[in-house]
């Protein structure tokens, strides 16, 4: 039997901050038990996964192994406005003249993700 992914954990230097930022961004709620100070705050994406975070004490000093990839219900520049609003930062625009490509930005902690296309864009240029 294959495994399955239980949690996706982010080392951060404060974990309730930034997992209010990232419970924003996926509209998913923060858990009542979990509050500022707490070494690991998360919450559940789906049913069966939840993106934790966890207080470390050395900074992020490159980029990241691994990152996330968000498609957004609403337009993909609408999102990234959006996000920007929330405290994320730009660190890379691959967006094309034609609507294509993506974004590269990042967290107030500066972790890197992307922000894709929505489905109604993606099935619009296919």
């Amino acid at each position: 039997m294959p495994s399955s992914v239980l949690n996706v954990s982010v080392d951060c230097a404060d974990p309730y901050t930034l997992c209010r930022f990232w419970s924003e961004v996926t509209g998913k709620p923060i858990p009542e038990e979990d509050q500022p100070g707490d070494d690991e705050v998360g919450f559940q994406l789906n049913d069966d996964t939840a993106l934790l975070f966890l207080r470390v004490p050395e900074p992020k000093t490159v980029k990241n192994r691994l990152h996330l990839c968000l498609q957004p219900d609403v337009p993909r520049d609408e999102e990234i406005e959006r996000l920007l609003g929330l405290g994320a930062t730009l660190v890379n625009d691959l967006r094309d003249p034609d609507g294509t490509g993506w974004a590269v930005l990042a967290d107030p902690e500066g972790n890197e993700f992307c922000v894709l296309r929505s489905a109604a864009e993606r099935a619009a240029t296919s």
